[in-house]
């Protein structure tokens, strides 16, 4: 994990009501957190993921998860370093926008 991964995980996402898994894998890849309660995955990119071959390479990656009705979040790194509170607080709207109603209290 690298380090905004550690950030997120320990500071928000390994206590968070829905379970999160980190580095679960899904055909040939690694995700970042998955939470498949909700069929999420958080990526945290870093400025390599703004290159060209990279944005591509992403954008396949992105295809065959949103094939599966896994749906792709993605975070620059820098937010994990300038606004982690701001990332926590949106990843809880997409949980709490995507579970139904009765599915489990969140804070």
């Amino acid at each position: 994990m690298t380090k905004e991964e550690r950030d997120l995980w320990y500071k928000f996402l390994k206590d968070y009501p829905v379970k999160f898994k980190r580095q679960h894998i899904v055909g040939n890849y690694i995700l970042d957190f998955y939470c498949p309660k909700v069929k999420i995955a958080i990526e945290l990119d870093g400025s390599e993921h703004y290159e060209k071959t990279n944005i591509e390479k992403d954008n396949i990656r992105t295809a065959f998860l949103e094939s599966l009705n896994i749906k792709v979040f993605r975070i620059p790194n820098t937010e994990i370093h300038t606004n982690l509170e701001g990332v926590c607080l949106y990843i809880d709207g997409i949980v709490k926008e995507t579970l139904p109603p009765q599915a489990v209290p969140l804070p």
